[in-house]
């Protein structure tokens, strides 16, 4: 294995994916989205912790906000992307995100 085939977790593989479970974009190009996102998640972690203790906001209500500004047009981010990342923020802080359930994205 090369640093080319890291490994990319299924849920992202599927905002890619068509219904038979191809990538409508080239790998590299998926790889590199991953990449950004999963570095996004990560970057959010400090931002999403002080607004949580701080000033007080629930882990939901910092998660939304989160995903509300991911999902402006200024973000670049994909369809899918922003809710993605807001997914990921909350699996690495081990918080419950059930109350942005709305759907997979």
């Amino acid at each position: 294995m090369d640093d080319q085939s890291a490994f990319i977790p299924d849920s992202f593989l599927k905002l890619y994916a068509g219904l038979r479970g191809r990538l409508l974009r080239p790998l590299p190009e998926v790889r590199a989205r991953y990449e950004l996102c999963e570095d996004l998640a990560h970057h959010l972690m400090a931002s999403a912790q002080a607004l949580h203790h701080d000033q007080g906001l629930s882990e939901d209500m910092v998660l939304a906000r989160c995903l509300r500004g991911l999902q402006t047009p200024d973000a670049g981010m994909s369809e899918g992307e922003p809710w993605w990342v807001v997914r990921r923020l909350a699996e690495l802080l081990n918080w419950p995100c059930e109350g942005l359930a709305s759907a997979d994205q």
